[in-house]
């Protein structure tokens, strides 16, 4: 019949369909796909259904370069069909590795097309059952990857996600569709390998869309902990759950508000971090990071220091190169390597904070002044405070109070010119301006015991004392670790100021001993010594059970190492156990020793 067209023209109609180009015969319907014409006569019905059949694969062909051109916009545009860009939002450095793997996958499909054609070209009596033979590979993989890209659509997935849903999908049972997404799915690792390069051998974190598994900021989690689970008693000397958080949490709280400009904080996002990738990799990743991003910024004596991964940056760029070439990733091989980089970083922060800075000596220091090891000093600063700090605090109290601590400094004969101006008590009182009370000087942290709406009842109570800590080791002693210090600092000074007291009650009694006592008298002087027997026996356990066993198996341990997580995990458990074993959190002690 003239006009109609051809079994010939159909087939190459259809090879045009199959590629993304439908005519007249196959046309393309945005809701159905491809769909064959229905008065074609010299159609056989299970011939269109085997063409039904190949339109399906069409349809998934075209919808895979819509999804593509949409977020790369440089892949076969075919203007026909093709959708307005961006309309779903997603975008991200995965999505555009994820599009690049997808088009890959297509591009033997492609040149099957191409041999068909040329196929038909050397034999115009070939049928389309030989069309179908020769796609039928692609009947099972089209679909697998359709729910794929249906999902990332419909689910608005993101960044390190895609890595997620990908992987999920490749663990079935199907080869084909199994090694198709593998390779997809190391198209976007080589995102990964990049941002990981950047973030472990330079600390940069290159990301812009929030795609990563590490972000820079503090952690959210634990915001959502049941109630019943934070009031829950732990049987530690009154202690809740929450309060034991707290306690472990020390780099956390408040530190975002806290940190000086040149110490930045990261933390995981662990709802992009791949299930295969355990969450104790993903901690190394992010502590080796942290260390060479602090380095990179505070390195002012380089070659005193020296490259904190000891110059072998380009090896360890080389090692990631290599698994990113793999076409299989490798647990196994990747923690290994980021065990290989940690532990390099480690060691050379010990070296760093132990042997260059000191930190044996820094730690001295800290025992000696927060937990009141140098006691004679502190004794003579009580005396001298005294009459300073009994009644609330003004605006002069601050400079008085540091004049009275150099004071007793020279007369317990501590003239350490290099120490003494690292050390400055601060007194927190109401009126002092806002800015100032929040933001204290050189990175030292104020007290937190009292409220700038509330006035404090003492000097005493509203007393703290700041150290300028020296670079590296800022980065044990934060401000959030030295607030803990300062709140331990002031209850043992409490307790001295109660034990101090009661002595000299002692020495009034010594001194009317010889005069004649009414029963009232003995009472009290019953009560002072059981006061007194309470406060010594206190005392005791605080300095020798509590603070020197806790310090001394603190030395030991980074002693013991040469790692400085170990030496941060160390440290950490020490305050921890500072704070529980001290019954700093009993609210009925505290309160006994401010009555006192």
């Amino acid at each position: 019949v003239t006009g109609l067209p051809s079994f010939i023209d159909m087939i190459h109609e259809l090879l045009l369909a199959l590629s993304g180009y439908p005519g007249t015969i196959f046309t393309w319907n945005k809701r159905t796909g491809l769909q064959v014409s229905q008065d074609l006569p010299f159609l056989h019905p299970s011939e269109t259904s085997v063409l039904n059949r190949l339109c399906k694969l069409g349809s998934d062909y075209i919808r895979f370069t819509e999804f593509i051109e949409q977020h790369t916009g440089h892949v076969h545009p075919q203007e026909h069909h093709s959708s307005q860009p961006s309309q779903t939002g997603l975008h991200g450095i995965y999505l555009r590795a994820f599009c690049t793997g997808l088009d890959s996958m297509l591009q033997p499909y492609r040149q099957a097309l191409l041999d068909l054609e040329q196929e038909f070209l050397g034999d115009p009596h070939l049928t389309i059952s030989h069309v179908n033979y020769k796609l039928d590979q692609f009947q099972l993989l089209f679909p697998s990857v359709m729910v794929v890209v249906e999902t990332i659509k419909s689910q608005k997935i993101h960044g390190c996600q895609i890595l997620e849903t990908v992987y999920k999908h490749s663990c079935g049972g199907l080869p084909p569709v199994r090694m198709a997404l593998e390779k997809i799915l190391a198209v976007c690792h080589g995102v990964m390998y990049k941002q990981l390069a950047a973030w472990m051998l330079h600390g940069l974190l290159l990301d812009q869309s929030e795609e990563f598994f590490v972000k820079q900021g503090p952690s959210a989690g634990g915001a959502a902990a049941n109630q019943e689970e934070e009031e829950e008693d732990l049987g530690l000397g009154g202690l809740s759950g929450k309060q034991l958080r707290e306690l472990q949490d020390l780099r956390l709280i408040e530190e975002e508000n806290m940190l000086a400009p040149s110490l930045q904080q990261f933390s995981l996002r662990t709802e992009m971090l791949p299930s295969y990738i355990p969450v104790r990799v993903a901690e190394k990743i992010l502590f080796v990071g942290e260390s060479v991003q602090m380095f990179e910024n505070h390195n002012h004596s380089p070659s005193r220091a020296g490259s904190i991964l000891k110059h072998q940056e380009d090896m360890f760029a080389a090692e990631l190169h290599r698994l990113k070439q793999q076409p299989l990733f490798s647990l196994v091989d990747f923690e290994n390597l980021i065990d290989r980089i940690r532990s390099t970083v480690a060691e050379h922060l010990w070296t760093l904070m132990v042997e260059e800075a000191d930190l044996l000596e820094q730690l001295k220091i800290i025992k000696d002044f927060y937990l009141l090891g140098r006691g004679e000093l502190y004794q003579v600063f009580i005396d001298l405070a005294q009459h300073m700090l009994k009644t609330p605090p003004t605006a002069v109290t601050e400079h008085d109070v540091n004049v009275a601590f150099q004071q007793a400094a020279h007369k317990v004969l501590l003239d350490d010119d290099n120490l003494l101006p690292l050390l400055h008590l601060t007194v927190d009182y109401q009126g002092k301006d806002g800015k100032e009370a929040s933001g204290p000087r050189d990175g030292a942290t104020p007290p937190q015991d009292t409220s700038p709406r509330e006035v404090p009842p003492t000097g005493w109570a509203a007393l703290g004392l700041t150290y300028k800590v020296q670079w590296p080791l800022h980065i044990l002693f934060t401000p959030a670790v030295l607030e803990k210090y300062n709140v331990v600092f002031r209850y043992l000074l409490s307790v001295r100021r109660v034990q101090s007291q009661l002595q000299h009650c002692w020495a009034l009694q010594m001194q009317r001993k010889h005069l004649k006592s009414s029963q009232t008298d003995a009472v009290k002087w019953r009560l002072r010594n059981h006061m007194a027997f309470l406060i010594d026996n206190l005392q005791y356990y605080l300095q020798v059970d509590v603070l020197e066993s806790q310090f001394s198996q603190l030395l030991q341990q980074i002693n013991s190492t040469r790692d400085f997580e170990s030496i941060r995990l160390a440290h950490d458990h020490f305050l921890s156990n500072l704070l529980a074993q001290s019954f700093i959190l009993l609210k009925d002690d505290q309160t006994a020793l401010k009555l006192t």
